[in-house]
């Protein structure tokens, strides 16, 4: 396939960084829905701080990286990437709409011999029997004679600055074994580290949604541990110090599971597998125990509060910290709503700080104020301080400090990365 165009569909976390490093390579615009978001990038910024404004502008400057909203600005691309969110609804079933939108629009632009490639993390079977259909349907083309494709799962870590995207080995595959070696060498001309092509569609899918499946069971072991050991009063921390001196033990931590993949894609496979007859019990057990991990984090602090005879009811609490992990605005399916919600039943004086996070944003998801200031103007203002995430902010600040109470106050730690000395509990 000979001059190559490519189209990025969905600018997010995963779709803009992908954009920008092919942008390097190849003519290459980005689409997305969100007229503020590409008005943004456009500008050279992105709220997600994924890409820096240097490298955004560079990509615009020197490279004529851009993007848009408009369809008719993308049809003569004719290698379209699919990067779009894939969510669970209330009921942690999959959300197919956002995929199926995306090959709407695909299917409104691609022609004779183009390439389609899905990045969005599915079950095994999604691309062949949700979106190509949806694909030749709304074209009139035929899937392996007209068009092809591929799936290439993405591999973002949002706000790891180490294992960027052109850092990151990729898995490719491809519709046909030729249509395979195409998307391989595409992949494979900007990355550093190389690709691992897989024999089929399905295999790719499958990789990927195992990746963070994995990371959920094991994280909910470390957190049932943290249960456990917390129950016998031994500290969890100092357990996994000692039981990590052994050269083959897996050094991990518990904490709170959220974000859009490990605390998401676990459901995917999940549903799948109970349409081939099969219940996959470690991963659901997983996943309940991880999700009711906010919950256990807010009745453990309470439990402090009791033995130090703080009265819960309107105590003044400070969270430190929104966002499902450090250094980064996601708030994505953040855990740390959930310690919120269950404080909230006992008292209202609860303040949330986080200088990463979009206050409107929190506010539109979750219905929850939050406050960017001097952390030291809250000095000598709570009864009870929850370390909620570990922005580096955070780490040179003197904790107690921020108690009404130093003494008699409530720190608990719940990434477990403060001085024994400062806390009072952690996970």
């Amino acid at each position: 396939m000979d001059n190559i165009k490519i189209c990025v569909i969905g600018l997010g976390y995963v779709g803009l960084p992908l954009a920008r490093l092919f942008s390097t390579k190849y003519p290459t615009i980005g689409f997305d829905m969100n007229q503020s978001r590409v008005d943004d990038l456009n500008a050279g910024y992105d709220v997600t701080l994924e890409v820096s404004n240097d490298l955004l502008k560079n990509a615009i400057d020197n490279y004529g990286f851009r993007c848009t909203t408009d369809i008719d600005e993308i049809r003569d691309c004719n290698f379209y990437v699919v990067a779009v969110p894939t969510p669970v609804d209330n009921n942690n079933r999959s959300d197919l709409k956002p995929l199926w939108g995306a090959s709407e629009t695909v299917g409104k632009v691609i022609k004779p011999g183009d390439i389609v490639v899905y990045e969005s993390t599915v079950y095994p079977g999604v691309t062949e029997e949700e979106c190509l259909p949806v694909i030749e349907r709304v074209s009139g083309l035929k899937f392996n004679e007209d068009f092809f494709a591929g799936y290439s799962p993405e591999r973002i870590n949002p706000g790891d600055k180490l294992h960027t995207v052109e850092k990151i080995k990729k898995v490719t595959s491809g519709s046909t074994p030729e249509i395979a070696d195409v998307i391989d060498k595409v992949y494979n001309s900007v990355l550093i580290n190389g690709t691992h092509k897989a024999p089929s569609i399905k295999v790719a899918e499958a990789s990927k949604i195992i990746e963070n499946s994995q990371r959920d069971v094991n994280i909910a072991f470390m957190n049932e541990l943290a249960k456990i050991f917390n129950a016998m009063g031994i500290d969890t921390k100092d357990v996994i110090e000692a039981a990590s001196s052994k050269w083959n033990f897996i050094k991990l931590s518990p904490g709170l599971v959220g974000g859009h993949c490990i605390s998401v894609d676990p459901y995917y496979l999940i549903q799948k597998a109970q349409v081939y007859g099969v219940l996959p019990r470690i991963m659901s057990a997983a996943r309940r125990l991880n999700d009711g991990m906010g919950a256990y984090v807010a009745n453990q602090t309470i439990k402090l509060m009791n033995k130090k005879g703080i009265l819960v009811k309107d105590a003044k609490i400070l969270i430190l910290g929104i966002t499902f992990k450090e250094n980064c605005p996601d708030i994505r399916n953040t855990k740390v709503v959930d310690i919120y919600y269950t404080l909230a039943e006992y008292t209202s004086n609860i303040t949330i700080f986080d200088l990463w996070a979009d206050i409107a944003h929190v506010k539109e998801e979750y219905g929850i104020d939050i406050v960017k200031d001097d952390l030291n103007k809250f000095a000598g203002k709570y009864d009870v301080v929850i370390h909620a995430v570990a922005h580096k902010d955070f780490e040179v600040m003197d904790i107690r400090s921020l108690l009404a109470d130093p003494k008699n106050g409530v720190v608990y730690d719940v990434k477990s990365t403060l001085n024994k000395n400062q806390i009072d509990g952690r996970l």
